[in-house]
């Protein structure tokens, strides 16, 4: 897998605090620890395979496994539930997004960092103007949010959730189809289609099967969100 190795190609000192607030990510919701690393992988990739250059790549990435750091804020109650949230949940864990976007705010003098705020917090952003949480549409949000978009939504589709199994590949890339210029890039989507199959499972530390056998033993269940 490529995404811990393109992580660690960073100066040690970025590194070093990626894969802290990684930590605390992954002591509080090891589904969203493995979920943001696999999407970290799969959005870099994706750039990639659009044409972007080695440091789009990476800030796409940094902002892939930033992406749902702000979940750190959201309570238990809300973000451990077995099952599906309520209107008034919903709406709580919408704040999310702003939510990562505040823990990284003081490191925004570091232009890496300051470089992956738009992506995180436009990452649920649709490409009709229906998502969150400024309502942007087409080309206004950040092509990294539409990349991060795509990852965030295959990965959350394909892996298994306190309610419900994760769906075959072949499901999920229907979906995107269509989906496909309504909530994703058409564009992007088309890309993601033609180069996903190719690309190399993760590495063990990344699947979900054993980051859930590290958390046995652990109060908490797995996020339903």
């Amino acid at each position: 897998m490529s995404a811990p190795g393109d992580i660690k190609k960073q100066p040690e000192w970025i590194q070093a605090m990626t894969e802290a607030l990684l930590q605390a990510l992954k002591l509080r919701d090891p589904y969203t620890y493995g979920h943001s690393r696999r999407v970290g992988r799969n959005a870099r990739k994706l750039a990639a395979a659009a044409g972007l250059n080695e440091f789009e790549q990476r800030t796409i990435e940094l902002s892939s496994v930033f992406h749902d750091l702000g979940k750190l804020s959201i309570p238990d109650s809300i973000l451990l539930k077995p099952g599906r949230l309520n209107a008034e949940e919903t709406v709580i864990m919408k704040q999310h997004p702003l939510k990562s976007v505040e823990a990284l705010l003081p490191l925004e003098n570091i232009p890496v960092f300051k470089a992956t705020l738009p992506g995180i917090r436009s990452h649920h952003e649709r490409i009709d103007g229906r998502g969150y949480p400024d309502g942007l549409a087409g080309d206004k949000i950040p092509l990294a949010a539409r990349i991060i978009l795509i990852a965030d939504t295959f990965d959350a589709m394909t892996t298994t959730r306190a309610y419900r199994k994760g769906l075959p590949f072949d499901y999920a890339y229907q979906e995107l189809k269509v989906f496909s210029g309504r909530q994703f890039d058409p564009a992007l989507v088309k890309i993601f289609l033609q180069a996903h199959p190719a690309w190399e499972d993760f590495e063990i530390e990344f699947q979900e099967e054993f980051i859930a056998k590290e958390a046995i033993g652990s109060p908490r269940k797995k996020s339903a969100a």
